[in-house]
């Protein structure tokens, strides 16, 4: 997760990015009104990295910079997921203008400025498709949304946002329910294209979108010079291979969507397919990512320990909430969901089958991110057999 460090160098489309944020950010900061600017971009895109360099150049300036626009300018970098947290305070720990305490998650933020604790003037969101869009109080959010609470304390808000990494109806958002809440606000936009993390080909990176968007089609006919795509009949040699790529260049996990045993009571859950017999992630207490602890080459990611990172191999078991008909047809199995967190109710959802289109849609992204974490390989294995031969006479042909 270095790659996402301010030292990473950037393309000169980043570059030119991070320096029109920044003249965004500068021309509104002094408002009546806050302002948003917004990038959109998939998986491996390089949002946050650009975010990265954004953050450690406005911190550089707010702290050592006294003719600058930015000069003691109260700013921080929010992220809604624990696990990609303890990445940038680990970079930070590393940066001599960047603190710890300048990365926090969404709610903490909020709660200290209805204290009035803080008092930020630039906000930068990462994974801001992972903000809260309705009360959560269980994680003391008593708010309706993430955003309209945080642009009643910013000045200005920088935030990038991926529709297809939505993954539960508590952060439910679309591109076009984002944009309906920016309306009042003056806002600017900036959609990255170009996939970074991925050495597969650009082939392979559609043949993913469009299986996020339900369209089966035979795997492309080359993934790429430099990556690896396999698809296993056995989940147990899929593991082993996994195991021996770890050994080998480190960075390796076998990862799995719903529909196997799932529940957050402090136990041991296990997915089983065939001689395939491992635990699922556990909550990682540790200020280390889970995908770094050696001994989670044992268990099996999923999207609360996976999104946002990059892995060098990853091993997807697409469980049992995706199968084939009779026609090549892909059918999302709502009924084999095993995460509760996943379509928990929402007051403002009330038409039936905008419910059930987006219950599906999130289960598709569901593999559109797993499938995305691989920067050098991705392994499959389909618990429907049907899905599976198909997936693997297409890899032949």
């Amino acid at each position: 997760m270095t790659k996402i460090a301010p030292t990473v160098p950037l393309t000169t489309e980043q570059a030119g990015l991070v320096q029109k944020i920044l003249d965004f950010t500068s021309a509104h900061l002094n408002e009546t009104k806050p302002a948003v600017f917004t990038v959109f971009g998939d998986a491996g895109t390089g949002k946050s990295v650009i975010l990265s360099h954004l953050f450690d150049r406005l911190q550089t300036a707010s702290r050592t910079e006294p003719d600058s626009v930015f000069a003691h300018t109260e700013n921080y970098f929010l992220v809604n997921h624990p696990e990609i947290l303890k990445v940038y305070r680990q970079i930070a720990g590393d940066r001599p203008h960047l603190f710890k305490k300048d990365f926090q998650r969404p709610t903490s933020l909020i709660n200290q400025a209805e204290q009035g604790k803080v008092h930020p003037d630039v906000l930068i969101i990462d994974e801001a498709h992972l903000l809260l869009s309705q009360a959560d109080h269980y994680n003391n959010f008593y708010g309706h949304n993430h955003l309209k609470s945080l642009l009643a304390y910013a000045k200005v808000i920088i935030l990038v946002f991926d529709e297809t990494q939505v993954l539960r109806f508590k952060s439910y958002w679309t591109e076009k329910r984002l944009q309906h809440l920016l309306v009042p606000f003056t806002h600017d936009n900036y959609r990255l294209t170009h996939q970074f993390r991925m050495q597969a080909s650009d082939e392979l990176v559609q043949w993913i979108n469009d299986f996020t968007h339900a369209q089966v089609r035979p795997l492309p006919t080359t993934a790429g010079d430099h990556y690896d795509l396999r698809v296993f009949d056995d989940a147990e040699d899929m593991r082993q291979a996994i195991v021996q790529k770890n050994q080998a260049v480190g960075l390796s996990r076998i990862v799995a969507t719903s529909g196997y045993p799932s529940t957050l009571d402090g136990g041991k859950h296990y997915i089983t397919e065939g001689r395939f017999h491992l635990p699922w992630d556990q909550y990682n207490y540790t200020s280390t990512p889970w995908a770094e602890l050696p001994e989670t080459i044992d268990e099996v990611g999923s999207i609360y320990t996976c999104q946002g990172f990059d892995l060098n191999y990853v091993g997807l078991i697409i469980g049992p909430t995706l199968s084939l008909d009779t026609d090549n047809r892909l059918i999302v199995n709502l009924d084999r969901n095993t995460d509760v967190e996943t379509f928990k109710h929402r007051d403002d959802l009330t038409d039936p089958q905008e419910v059930l289109a987006a219950k599906r849609q999130l289960i598709l992204n569901t593999v559109n991110v797993l499938m995305k974490r691989g920067v050098k390989g991705l392994y499959l294995f389909a618990h429907d057999q049907r899905l599976r031969s198909f997936l693997k006479q297409s890899l032949n042909n």
